[in-house]
């Protein structure tokens, strides 16, 4: 059984927009830091680190670990959650995935995770770009003595010809969100389906079955416990084997509340309730986002 929080206690939301105190992240310093961030503005490049204002860009940074965001910086959804800025499409920049690859190279980068805006004003929901980034960073690869790509990608429309064309890169890990439980998918995820995001991940176990698959949700949205361990168990039936729990934290004032603060032991309880699903890996905590620790899941 999973561990229940009094709602009215630590996991309420506190007066006057405090966070709790274990919902901390290290500032971004480091001379890693400031040379990723030099080498993005330099290459005209954009991560998702910045664009939805993650709090772990410091540590992941200092880690080398990236989570670049291709097609532009204009997202056609209008998602609840997300700070990534809302309009129309910007025309696609082929040279992008060679200047992505520059930087992984040149920054002697490990492990970067591709991810991009949805693209729903293209058939393939921009698949092609994801397998060109992916085949540039392998090409490139030799320089550092290696880099594992993590792609995280959009539903594609439910679009299996558009998982293809990503699947034959072949990424180290293949993520797409979940991002929340299906009775607020109306809210959160506008213009997604929960059915459709399922059938997506289960299609790529079913042609790439040596591919790992990962999927993560925010928590703190009004979702219940019941709601979060039912998608779990969907995920794992779909042979998904990494999971992600975080906290969802709200951008700015437009953008949906946040209902309460997940509490560290109910974190710890999902996390302990993953393994037991049958997850590979299981990162969960308040700070955790879907590219947090990436290279770990690797391994």
């Amino acid at each position: 059984m999973l561990v229940r929080i009094d709602s009215k206690s630590r996991g309420s939301v506190l007066p006057g927009g405090q966070r709790p105190a274990w919902l901390r992240a290290p500032a971004p310093v480091g001379d890693n830091y400031r040379q990723l961030k030099q080498l993005v503005e330099d290459l005209q490049l954009h991560t998702v680190c910045e664009s939805a204002a993650c709090p772990n860009i410091g540590d992941c940074w200092n880690r080398r670990t990236a989570t670049f965001m291709i097609l532009g910086n204009v997202c056609t959804r209008r998602c609840g959650f997300c700070a990534v800025q809302k309009g129309g499409p910007q025309p696609v920049d082929y040279d992008e995935p060679r200047r992505v690859a520059e930087a992984c190279a040149a920054l002697g980068l490990k492990f970067a995770v591709i991810t991009s805006v949805n693209r729903d004003d293209r058939k393939d929901g921009g698949a092609e770009l994801f397998a060109l980034t992916i085949r540039a960073i392998r090409e490139r690869a030799h320089e550092n003595g290696g880099c594992g790509v993590e792609v995280l990608v959009p539903d594609f429309q439910g679009s299996h010809a558009a998982m293809d064309t990503v699947l034959d890169a072949a990424p180290d890990i293949l993520n797409h969100n979940t991002e929340t439980v299906p009775r607020l998918y109306r809210q959160v995820r506008l213009g997604a389906r929960y059915e459709r995001s399922l059938d997506m991940l289960a299609y790529v176990k079913k042609t790439a079955p040596g591919t790992p698959t990962k999927s993560g949700l925010m928590l703190g949205l009004g979702e219940t416990l019941d709601e979060v361990a039912t998608v779990m168990r969907d995920l794992r039936t779909a042979n998904v084997d990494i999971l992600t729990l975080g906290q969802y934290l709200r951008p700015s004032a437009k953008h949906l509340p946040i209902i309460r603060y997940v509490p560290m032991e109910e974190f710890a309880e999902l996390k302990r309730q993953g393994y037991e699903m049958g997850f590979r890996h299981v990162e969960s905590g308040p700070l955790v986002r879907s590219s947090y620790h990436a290279a770990d899941a690797v391994q």
